[in-house]
């Protein structure tokens, strides 16, 4: 029988080999579905075995939040002092990444993953300040809850009802050494709550009023599950791929999302940043300028656009080409991607549309090397797109009839005696 899965010795030995070559510093994240749940307390709680047994552990920064049971968590340990920042007539203590880097410690804590700088820190994210000490070999433990996952983002959005302005790329969570989930039942979260172990003051209240609903946490911890189960199964596929690349090994699927000036592609991008994770696949970006002139503010959305793809992980690709079809299916076939997605067509009407071929009908036309994957727009991207019509068949139906009757009356009259 012929069996084509990797060797375990190749296997582990891909692996020792891959640990021995990095000098990086470690990244542990406690990873919750929402406050209050205990990440930071876990992370100190951890952090304090490693000190009693010898490990030289500082305190970057760690926000309590003014529980006294975490607050006890903190002695002991040494605590880098926060650099003050002034900013609009106050000053803020932000993470010193200049005296811990000096500092040298072996592993430092570091609340908050996905916390906004002031501006006049080094950094604009706290991840960025993670990112650099990894790189200066410090081991790193950190705080996430899920909502602030890039990818899912959206998705967690569509489910809460509630804007989520800060967000990590999953690049980064990817590339963790060690995730711990901390997980407990809503229901057990709802009551900390009322004991205001998770606010204090009347923030109980306020938390219960919007995000801390149980139908909504329920929905939030069922997502958290899922991603660390996505999770582990990446990285078991990333092992395989570690020790299937000393064979020969490629990978069987790439993805190419086809993005533009629309927010819709905001959509597109986290899709197939996903897609492209449960199957381990790499994936592609691709613009197409086909010669449109775009104002101010689309220039803008395609800026972000096109950060946020690479961000995520995405080979970005811009390409000057007249016909956006041809262009796809070209770069496609040259970068060996087998599936394509992209946004549903909008409605907007024009004379010339009549007779020309929508972009879905061109792919599909010519799709034989690859899948096309077509994601739908959401009510708020119909509802902002200009000259959309919800009439639009009927609308041609009218039309076909017009030239018809018109056809008919010049044929009447031009073979009348």
């Amino acid at each position: 029988m012929n069996d084509d899965r990797p060797n375990p010795d190749k296997l582990l030995q891909a692996i020792q080999q891959s640990e021995r070559g990095s000098e990086k510093g470690a990244l542990k994240i406690f990873l919750g579905m929402a406050a209050g749940v205990g990440k930071t307390y876990a992370m100190l709680e951890a952090a304090q075995k490693l000190s009693r047994e010898g490990e030289d552990v500082v305190i970057g920064i760690i926000d309590t939040h003014g529980r006294k049971e975490t607050a006890a968590l903190l002695k002991g340990l040494k605590i880098i002092p926060l650099q003050q920042i002034s900013y609009k007539g106050s000053v803020f203590g932000e993470l010193n990444l200049e005296e811990i880097i000096n500092t040298k410690p072996k592993l430092v804590l570091i609340d908050e993953l996905a916390h906004s700088n002031i501006p006049g820190a080094l950094h604009a994210k706290r991840w960025q300040d993670v990112v650099e000490l990894l790189k200066n070999g410090i081991d790193v433990y950190s705080t996430l809850n899920v909502q602030h996952i890039e990818s899912i983002k959206e998705f967690i959005e569509s489910i809460t009802a509630i804007s989520i302005r800060e967000t990590v790329p999953d690049s980064i969570i990817e590339t963790a050494n060690f995730i711990e989930l901390i997980d407990i039942t809503p229901e057990e979260l709802l009551e900390r709550l009322k004991q205001g172990k998770v606010y204090l003051g009347d923030m109980p209240e306020i938390a219960t009023r919007n995000f801390f609903k149980e139908d909504r946490l329920t929905a939030l911890r069922e997502i958290l599950l899922r991603y660390a189960a996505e999770k582990i199964d990446h990285d078991l596929h990333s092992m395989v791929s570690t020790a299937g690349r000393s064979i020969g090994w490629k990978h069987r699927e790439k993805l190419m999302v086809a993005i533009s000036h629309t927010i819709h592609s905001q959509k597109l991008i986290r899709t197939t940043r996903r897609l492209a994770f449960n199957l381990n696949a790499p994936w592609v970006a691709l613009h197409v300028a086909d010669g449109s002139s775009l104002n101010s503010f689309d220039k803008e959305i395609l800026s972000k656009n096109l950060a946020m793809a690479r961000d995520l992980g995405a080979e970005v690709i811009v390409v000057d080409a007249p016909n956006v079809a041809e262009a796809i299916t070209h770069t496609a076939r040259q970068h060996g991607v087998t599936q394509i997605v992209i946004g549903q067509m909008g409605s907007r009407f024009s004379l010339d549309s009549l007779f020309r071929r929508t972009l879905i009908d061109q792919l599909g036309a010519n799709s034989n090397d690859f899948d096309i994957h077509i994601v739908r727009k959401t009510s708020y991207e119909q509802g902002n797109e200009p000259l959309a019509t919800p009439y639009r068949g009927l609308f041609y139906f009218v039309i076909f009839i017009l030239i018809i009757l018109i056809i008919i009356f010049f044929s009447k009259y031009t073979l009348a005696p």
